[in-house]
């Protein structure tokens, strides 16, 4: 690598660390987390013992932020005494800087991005939610491919994934499917796979072997904290109860314990059959029913402030977000970005 090289990324490196400084308020983050310290210190601290878990959390990601930062700093310095020496000719440290270098770009950009995913919600956990679109059986066989993927997704990420919900499809496939996915940023990271996801492919269902056009419909919610305030009235939900279905074992517990609650007013309808009693589903199924209502809340408040359309709250067949294409030719493209890759 050559000189000017190397002190051009040098520049773009104290640039961009100057601009996350800025960006992340060291000096109120440091002042935050002796306050949380601080507070740690106090004997009544885990009466609360939710509250406590969310201060816990609050100080392992601050210093997490604040430990990463310091270590770019310190990684930048290193990389700045290697080319002084390097262009003082003190000692040939080509590899060493090629290395650090590349150490740093990852680094860098891997700290951006968490940055980045910093907005109200970024840190709940997702409840995500999959359903087919026309197409029948190949649809739902679409959509198990979908859920396949995001289980995938969230063993590479360490993230944990827990199905609330399961129904087999009438032949193949999965009828729907709704999850949660816990973990660092997990809604921030999951929040673009809202809308509708289209496949095309020579169909395995079609016994002439015709090209095939499917759809499924993702929607994504953050899982939001207890203590919001979202008033559900008894008269405004019915609650039903049902026998638990799908394939058992670890995805369903069947007894008479399924619960599907129906929000009159929205027209939201939630279900759960993965806790072992019917009063554990149904405080989960209210905690997920209480997201969704302050989500569309929001929604609402957003659109008159914005005078927006709201159509990115909908999942309608037509507008998908992302193509998956396996025959003429092999590419995913997500529409809104115009991003295609060809390694399907």
């Amino acid at each position: 690598m050559e000189n000017y090289e190397i002190a051009k990324k040098l520049e773009d490196y104290r640039n961009r660390l100057e601009e996350l400084k800025t960006a992340l308020k060291l000096e109120r983050l440091n002042q935050s987390l002796a306050e949380d310290e601080q507070a740690m210190l106090a004997v009544d601290f885990y009466q609360e013992m939710s509250q406590a878990q969310k201060v816990l959390k609050r100080i392992k990601s601050t210093k997490e932020v604040i430990t990463t930062y310091q270590s770019l700093i310190e990684s930048v310095e290193e990389l700045e005494l290697y080319f002084d020496m390097h262009k003082n000719e003190e000692a040939d440290l080509n590899t060493e800087i090629e290395t650090l270098i590349n150490k740093i770009d990852k680094q860098l950009g891997d700290f951006e991005i968490q940055m980045l995913l910093s907005h109200e919600y970024d840190d709940c956990p997702a409840i995500m939610e999959l359903h087919p679109g026309a197409g029948g059986t190949e649809s739902q066989d679409w959509t198990s491919m979908l859920f396949r993927m995001y289980t995938r997704y969230a063993e590479l990420h360490d993230f944990q994934l827990e199905i609330l919900d399961y129904q087999d499809g009438e032949e193949a496939g999965i009828k729907s499917v709704s999850f949660i996915v816990t973990g660092d940023k997990a809604y921030g990271l999951l929040k673009g796979e809202q809308g509708v996801h289209r496949l095309v492919r020579i169909s395995p269902f079609d016994s002439n072997a015709r090209r095939h056009t499917s759809f499924c419909a993702c929607t994504v919610t953050p899982a939001i904290d207890d203590d919001v305030n979202i008033e559900i009235k008894p008269e405004d939900i019915r609650i039903d109860t049902y026998r638990s279905s799908g394939a058992g074992g670890q995805k369903v517990n069947k007894t008479d314990s399924a619960i599907r609650i129906t929000h009159f007013k929205t027209g939201v309808v939630v279900t759960c059959q993965n806790e072992r009693s019917q009063i554990q589903n149904k405080e989960r199924a209210m905690a997920i029913l209480k997201s969704k209502l302050y989500q569309l809340e929001l929604a609402e408040q957003e659109k008159k402030l914005k005078s927006i359309t709201g159509e990115s709250t909908q999942n309608r067949f037509g507008s998908q977000i992302r193509s998956y294409v396996f025959h003429p030719y092999s590419m995913i493209k997500d529409h809104r970005t115009n991003y295609e890759v060809g390694n399907v």
